[in-house]
């Protein structure tokens, strides 16, 4: 059981490393665009930077931004690069037909790839068959279309640990905190998590008030 962060906000991240949880970190071009305009590059390297900095040694994956199979091919050959030092790099590519040429392509040059916005247990066997490193599964987006998306990720676990894939599960597209519950226990190797989940993950009323009782009742007690 892993946590990813699902952010590229420095604060953000650099928060949740800190607290010795994060077992990686995911982006995407659409969460990348939340972060103040400039070279997305540079960004990436402060990230792997503040990860560096606190000692860890993360998978971190980084999207490609292009429709096209070669320009894919291209892009991923950049962030190789540029940030090939990093040891943990994943390119991130898209579920479709003409992407599973793509990832074959990567991983025969030996590299990671996190097939990503799998909506379905046929995509995630297939960027599996292909080569993929890890497949991400859509939580959120899965139900919108009305399926049962802890089904979807049980059916690929199972199907995964059956036929001993070396293919790790990503869920992502997290909506509520109940969906990384219902995520970990059909069996995703992973849930990458927005950071405003963080602080609700760890909080319980009841436990603030046997805080509160413990602390009260030893004041008294010394008083």
């Amino acid at each position: 059981m892993k946590i990813f962060v699902d952010s590229a906000n420095l604060l953000e991240i650099e928060e949740a490393l800190s607290r010795g949880f994060p077992a990686g970190i995911t982006t995407n071009p659409s969460i990348l665009s939340k972060e103040e305009k400039g070279d997305f590059r540079e960004h990436i390297k402060k990230i792997i930077e503040l990860v560096q900095r606190y000692g860890y040694e993360i998978p971190l994956s980084v999207e490609v931004f292009s429709t096209k199979p070669e320009e894919m091919i291209t892009q991923a050959e950049e962030f190789v690069r540029h940030f090939g030092h990093y040891p943990k790099l994943n390119v991130k590519v898209p579920i479709g037909w003409d992407e599973l040429a793509v990832i074959r392509e990567l991983r025969r040059r030996g590299i990671a790839v996190n097939c990503t916005c799998c909506m379905s247990y046929n995509q995630a066997i297939m960027a599996a068959r292909a080569g993929a490193n890890f497949v991400s599964l859509f939580f959120g987006r899965i139900k919108d279309t009305g399926y049962d998306a802890a089904s979807v990720v049980r059916q690929v676990h199972a199907t995964f640990r059956e036929w001993n894939v070396p293919c790790e599960i990503i869920v992502g597209s997290i909506r509520h905190i109940v969906d990384i519950n219902e995520a970990l226990q059909a069996g995703a190797d992973i849930v990458t998590v927005p950071p405003k989940f963080f602080r609700q993950m760890v909080s319980h009323p009841k436990t603030d008030e046997a805080v509160h009782q413990f602390v009260t009742d030893f004041a008294k007690w010394l008083a």
